[in-house]
């Protein structure tokens, strides 16, 4: 059984649109009392196998003369890849409104490597706090998932070595869970570890695919539960639907029409929530008991071919904020938690 979590699932990563719209055109500094400003005692610094380093990102290029001790993070999912790493960052980053009341901002899947670390906890609701991190004393800052404007770059390179996000994505608000394991990696002298790390990960969807045969070229969808005026959202092929096609599983086109370019999710009206009938199993991205026995009961939802047949998986809360989480250790907790339940609902 998972253990619930606050909503960041429908609060914070609701198609990267709800944190670009309050975070994007925001950059306040404003000087709220910081939580901790313990160093970590947890995973040990980054050791110094490859100094200096050089990342490329967005910005251009990022030298890091020499393994850092004292990192910030100011995205919302890097604390993942430093910690895969044995790397315990002094800071995370969250907003009020993205459900923070995970100690530390380090949810379930990543809080076992941990270890002893207190990480300071940023608040970025009102934008950026450069006092507070300037206080913190960086020799690094990153933010990969961070929608960091070039204004943004330029002030926190002031204060330390800043990483961006790569720029090869469609969105500054969040990297493939790969590209950002790869920077993270480069930027505390990681780099072998990166690559094994993601190699690792690539060939346990290649293991599942491998075990699950039946799993490959079928219809799915994920969806998340819905508004009250009864419309759906659900996601095309892309980041918050990876897991799924790296598994196999094909995400119908039907659903790009219904895309919102801005917030790169389809938002299916009331009427139109037919269209999910080209999914041969449906993916729900719930919060709880209350929110599944509410679709259950929709007298439109509960009509789809997918919810009539039994192929349908509710994921909890804990699993669907691991979802839009994307990180390299998000995913396998994903992937323990749904694809047991997927071969349950799969026909053979």
């Amino acid at each position: 059984m998972t253990t619930p979590v606050p909503s960041l699932s429908r609060r914070l990563f609701l198609g990267g649109s709800l944190s670009a719209i309050l975070l994007g055109g925001l950059a306040a500094c404003s000087d709220k009392k910081v939580e901790s400003s313990e160093s970590p005692t947890g995973p040990s610094p980054a050791s110094n196998p490859a100094f200096p380093a050089t990342v490329e990102h967005k910005y251009g290029t990022t030298t890091i003369k020499a393994a850092p001790q004292r990192i910030v993070v100011v995205g919302f999912t890097e604390q993942d890849a430093l910690l895969a790493l044995g790397v315990a960052p002094i800071a995370t980053t969250t907003a009020t409104w993205a459900g923070d009341d995970v100690e530390y901002n380090i949810y379930p899947w990543a809080k076992d490597k941990l270890g002893d670390a207190k990480p300071t906890v940023l608040d970025s609701t009102e934008g950026l706090q450069y006092d507070q991190i300037k206080a913190l004393k960086p020799d690094l800052i990153i933010g990969t998932n961070a929608g960091l404007s070039k204004d943004d770059y330029t002030e926190l390179s002031k204060i330390a070595p800043t990483i961006a996000n790569s720029g090869t994505y469609d969105s500054d608000w969040y990297e493939p869970w790969d590209t950002q394991t790869e920077m993270i990696g480069e930027a505390v002298g990681k780099v072998p570890e990166a690559k094994q790390l993601i190699a690792d990960l690539n060939q346990r969807f290649a293991d599942a695919q491998a075990d699950h045969p039946k799993f490959q070229g079928v219809t799915a969808a994920f969806v998340q539960a819905p508004y009250t005026d009864g419309s759906v959202i659900a996601w095309p092929a892309g980041l918050s639907s990876d897991f799924l096609t790296d598994l196999g599983f094909v995400i119908p086109k039907s659903l790009d029409k219904f895309v919102d370019e801005q917030v790169a999710q389809a938002e299916i009206p009331a009427e139109d929530t037919k269209v999910l009938n080209d999914a041969k199993v449906l993916v729900w991205g719930n919060e709880g008991a209350e929110d599944e026995a509410d679709i259950r009961a929709d007298k439109v939802l509960s009509q789809l071919d997918a919810m009539k047949a039994g192929r349908v998986v509710f994921t909890g809360d804990t699993v669907t904020s691991a979802i839009y989480f994307g990180s390299i250790l998000s995913i396998p907790y994903v992937l323990d938690a749904l694809i047991p339940k997927l071969d349950e609902v799969v026909p053979a």
